[in-house]
């Protein structure tokens, strides 16, 4: 599971839209303090994904601290602290959130994630990050 964990935030720090998104199962959802409603599903997250692309957008950055990963049975629930910097025509925009990713291996082995959730790093901490 921290190998999966770890190709995700790899493939989001790189842009790579395919391999991240290869990485949620299809009826995954998505909960973003930055985005006014929960996107129900992974076709749902990679539309709102492809419009910011339109827009000039992608990742220049992604660092993740702070990372612990609890097993439960056949799922695994992912939290870390993430320092992203993404830029859009130009201009660059640097934010710290925390984030949970839960992960389920299938019957055939294989681990995709069902729920990312992102949510701000308290004012009060941002300094320490």
């Amino acid at each position: 599971m921290e190998r999966a964990a770890a190709a995700l935030v790899a493939a989001f720090a790189a842009t790579d839209t395919q391999a991240y998104f290869d990485a949620f199962s299809p009826d995954a959802d998505f909960v973003f303090h930055s985005e006014p409603d929960r996107l129900a599903d992974r076709d749902s997250y990679e539309r709102l994904w492809r419009g910011w692309l339109a827009e000039g957008w992608r990742v220049l950055s992604c660092v993740s601290t702070d990372a612990v990963v609890h097993l439960c049975g056949d799922a695994a629930v992912f939290v870390h602290d993430v320092r992203t910097t993404t830029e859009t025509d130009d201009v660059a925009e640097t934010t710290t959130e925390r984030e949970t990713i839960v992960f389920h291996r299938t019957a055939d082995g294989s681990v995709t994630a069902v729920h990312e959730h992102l949510s701000p790093v308290p004012p009060s901490m941002e300094a320490s990050t």
